[in-house]
């Protein structure tokens, strides 16, 4: 069996485990991308041949069987250090900002910020081939939410690092324009320091087996803001910015329904309304535990936008409900809305222990990575 029976432009056989067509153009610049010292997994090499042919092995349990999930970010190993890298394919015309943004966050500067929650730009190649294309290299990263969050005191070191990380953006006069849940990730390597396979992540690197990971309130971590095709930086000497609404992932923004498509809009309050919404999804709709967070969500995602806070006056109103928890409830347990009582029961008791665990050890209830003095102590 030949998997990559066609060369070029032309799209393999579709056999079970072959490459995928938006995997070609992975395959073919992979000998120009290991020039620059960036190497792709066996599966994108020109004269790949499957490590399952001939053998009874199916092609989902091998470690060169694993697909894409999205054509135009692939994973690649960087020659100097061994460092896994991300690398995302972009298209100049589309999102002519991106990697400037992207770069302007990475500066010297502004990266030694700790406020500063944007990806760091690795290096930016031009495609050899595609002059509208660049090749964006970025460190490796995990969704912020995968592993689930297990205490609360985890999920307000989460809240702190995005509106901290809003704020730097509003500060250096970039609004983001498309924050959601795909577009925040964590760094992965306190939690995995082993790190995982890029596409099946519950397995190691070689497939060896299932990978295993620290919580976050033993590893605590960092997260990112990433992708900036929308985003765009404005002068303040021009005045507040009025922009057409530009869709992002989550479709949800009162002022783009019904006939908004075609009103000019100043950008940074629809920021504020999409980190709000996306916490009231993923954390307010999906436990109880967070009515502490109701109030100041609830403004954030407001109808009118000239009524949601600043960023600046939503980092204010954080500070004032954190410093208002106690360590108790912050080593709380995020119970979910759908767990039956026999579950509940189950993970109540396995948290008890691991609470205790965490209080022997002396574990801060809010973990919060090296760095930051925003700790607090046990009462």
């Amino acid at each position: 069996m030949s998997v990559d029976s066609a060369q070029g432009d032309a799209p393999p056989r579709r056999v079970p485990g072959c490459l995928h067509k938006s995997e070609l153009y992975w395959r073919d610049r992979q000998p120009w991308l290991e020039k620059h010292g960036y190497l792709l997994r066996p599966r994108y090499s020109p004269d790949w041949r499957p490590s399952w042919e001939g053998t009874k092995k199916w092609f989902y349990t091998c470690e060169d069987g694993q697909a894409l999930h999205h054509p135009s970010i692939l994973d690649a190993t960087r020659k100097s250090d061994g460092r896994l890298v991300m690398l995302k394919k972009t298209s100049k015309e589309v999102h002519p900002h991106e990697a400037e943004i992207g770069q302007y966050f990475s500066s010297q500067q502004l990266s030694a910020d700790a406020r500063n929650h944007c990806v760091q730009i690795i290096e930016v190649l031009q495609d050899p081939n595609e002059d509208d294309t660049l090749i964006i290299v970025m460190p490796f990263l995990r969704q912020f939410n995968d592993p689930r969050f297990e205490t609360v005191g985890e999920c307000i070191e989460f809240f702190r690092q995005m509106f901290e990380g809003l704020h730097f953006m509003h500060d250096n006069h970039v609004a983001h324009r498309d924050i959601m849940v795909l577009n925040v990730m964590m760094d992965p390597n306190p939690m995995f320091p082993d790190l995982f396979h890029p596409i099946d992540q519950d397995m190691k690197r070689d497939f060896s087996g299932s990978v295993k990971h620290f919580t976050r309130t033993e590893r605590p971590t960092t997260y990112l803001y990433v992708d900036y095709g929308h985003a765009r930086k404005y002068d303040p000497a021009d005045g507040p910015p009025h922009e057409l609404p530009l869709f992002g992932g989550d479709k949800s923004v009162p002022e783009f329904q019904n006939d908004g498509y075609d009103k000019l809009y100043n950008p940074f309050p629809t920021d504020i309304y999409y980190l709000g919404n996306t916490i009231r999804q993923c954390f307010l709709q999906v436990s109880s535990r967070f009515k502490f967070m109701d109030p100041l969500v609830a403004d954030m995602v407001v109808a009118d936008p000239t009524k949601r806070p600043t960023i600046d006056q939503v980092v204010e109103r954080f500070e004032e409900i954190r410093r208002g928890l106690t360590a108790w409830r912050c080593r709380a347990r995020i119970v979910s809305r759908k767990e039956d009582p026999v579950t509940k029961l189950f993970k109540d008791v396995r948290h008890t222990f691991q609470k205790a665990r965490y209080l022997l050890k002396r574990l801060p209830p809010i973990p919060t990575p090296s760095g930051s003095s925003r700790t607090l102590v046990d009462t």
